[in-house]
């Protein structure tokens, strides 16, 4: 247990976080008594008789204070199973990540073939797989449901198809990274016992390819969730991180979308340390 505790990841998080919470409420007071005194001169009628002492109880403030955090938690954590809590609806962004994730590893790792395998494939495919993502997502996604809908698709699996076109730009270059990582003299080596293709890439490219492989995880995991809740905002959703959003903001509830970033974020940690885990898992040695 001393061991996990004195984990050298732990320590610098743990930094981290204490700095936060020790600059937020100079920050928070910063940001909100400018607007509470602009609130007490226009004569607002407000439960507080100085802007020190309102900056902590606006409706609308710039940075929530922690009490109002607080509170905003409480609201929309519980019943766990509301349609209108963080909880059911974080569970379907990330089931849409996850999907979406896989998806982006099956497309990722077919291109990552073709580009380490054929220079030709390479040279006129990755400008356009390159261009692919410089389009705007939230342009692509309601065309996308649209057409996706035209053939029955409903429901989470078009924002899962959205997380994995932008999930898979990094998993493809990542992974074609780690196919070229070998060294000549190993790639020499495996010609020298006569290996085909496939064992060359089976024995050698593949193995190599694992450090890059869950980096290229990593990343694609933030790029998935985004994708997905970007995704539920810009389409028709009844369920998800980015249907709340939308609906915080559309109501000017400031304190509520605050909440729901913070529980995004909370869910982008914890799918990137199930990857990292998964890691761990496949990769023994690297303890």
């Amino acid at each position: 247990m001393l061991s996990r505790l004195r984990s050298p990841n732990l320590v610098p998080m743990l930094a981290v976080a204490l700095l936060i919470a020790a600059l937020y409420y100079p920050l928070m007071l910063l940001a909100n008594v400018p607007v509470a005194q602009r609130a007490l001169d226009s004569g607002a009628a407000l439960p507080c008789g100085s802007a020190l002492e309102c900056a902590t109880q606006l409706r609308s403030p710039v940075l929530p204070s922690p009490q109002q955090l607080w509170t905003g938690f409480a609201n929309l954590l519980f019943p766990l199973n509301s349609p209108n809590a963080i909880p059911l609806n974080a569970a379907v962004t990330a089931l849409e990540t996850l999907v979406g994730l896989a998806l982006a590893a099956l497309v990722g790792f077919f291109f990552a073939v073709g580009i380490v395998a054929s220079r030709a494939f390479e040279r006129s495919l990755l400008p356009w797989i390159v261009a692919s993502q410089t389009v705007p997502i939230v342009a692509i996604a309601p065309m996308l449901v649209v057409l996706l809908g035209q053939y029955g698709v409903q429901g989470w699996i078009p924002k899962a198809i959205i997380a994995a076109y932008i999930a898979f730009f990094p998993i493809a270059i990542g992974v074609a990274k780690g196919l070229r990582s070998p060294d000549p003299l190993s790639l020499d080596l495996m010609k020298t016992y006569n290996a085909s293709s496939w064992q060359t890439y089976l024995k050698l490219r593949f193995p190599a390819s694992i450090p890059y492989l869950f980096t290229a995880f990593k990343v694609a995991t933030t790029a998935a969730l985004i994708g997905a809740i970007v995704a539920e905002i810009s389409t028709i959703s009844f369920q998800g991180i980015g249907k709340m959003l939308a609906e915080n903001s559309r109501a000017a509830d400031v304190v509520a979308t605050w909440v729901i970033m913070i529980a995004s974020a909370v869910l982008g940690i914890v799918l990137v340390a199930l990857v990292g885990w998964l890691e761990k898992a496949v990769t023994p040695w690297k303890r």
